[in-house]
């Protein structure tokens, strides 16, 4: 078996597209994620006892729904519920925010109850209100042992922008896919994707593993 990756220097602009594309909803959902992820894991910390149960049964629905599932839905049935048509794109973001902020708020979550309750305690003792304590004392030390979650979350987002192929988001394997249909090169292009892949997540986990070994220390009490 002969293999010629002509194809991928012929059609490298559009497959650079698709690699623009999937960053680019990477970055976008993996911010949105975070963000939503936070908030919703204060609400099920410090908000109003009645919408706890809704929060956790956010939490717990969308960590048990695969996120193929919820990028489908979102784009075929979202539509039909509310009469609001999104593009591709931002169909996939919003299905990729929805289901990836649900592991964020466990993260964030787990990262402030690991902190210790005798500083809160303590804090409280000094005078310091809830809002303080949370911010100078809380949050940074639970930050800092969130990154290695943050990491691994992180790098699932960058692989789901792969699945938002199935929307017609022209990311990556979308573009791929195109490229090997009217190629018949199967094996060249998918070769091509698999190597941009890793290159892309390989960095993103020894960068955050790295960062995370020089900053340990300000997580520890």
């Amino acid at each position: 078996m002969e293999f010629d990756f002509a194809v991928i220097t012929d059609h490298a602009r559009f497959l650079a597209s698709g690699v623009g594309v999937s960053l680019l909803l990477a970055v976008l959902s993996g911010a949105t994620s975070l963000a939503t992820g936070f908030i919703v894991a204060l609400l099920r910390l410090y908000g109003p006892p009645w919408l706890k149960p809704a929060v956790v049964l956010y939490i717990d629905s969308m960590r048990a729904i695969p996120v193929l599932v919820v990028l489908v839905w979102t784009f075929f049935a979202l539509p039909i519920v509310t009469g609001l048509t999104m593009p591709p794109f931002f169909a996939a973001l919003l299905g990729l925010t929805i289901h990836l902020a649900a592991y964020a708020a466990e993260i964030v979550r787990a990262g402030i109850e690991s902190v210790r309750p005798g500083q809160t305690r303590a804090a409280l003792a000094l005078g310091m209100s809830r809002s303080q304590i949370l911010l100078r004392i809380v949050l940074p030390q639970a930050i800092v042992r969130m990154l290695p979650a943050f990491g691994s979350l992180l790098s699932i987002t960058i692989k789901d922008t792969a699945i938002a192929s199935v929307i017609a988001v022209p990311e990556l394997m979308r573009q791929s896919e195109t490229v090997a249909g009217q190629s018949f090169q199967p094996i060249e292009v998918y070769t091509f994707a698999m190597l941009v892949y890793f290159a892309m997540l390989f960095p993103v986990t020894r960068g955050v593993d790295l960062f995370y070994r020089r900053v340990a220390h300000l997580g520890r009490s």
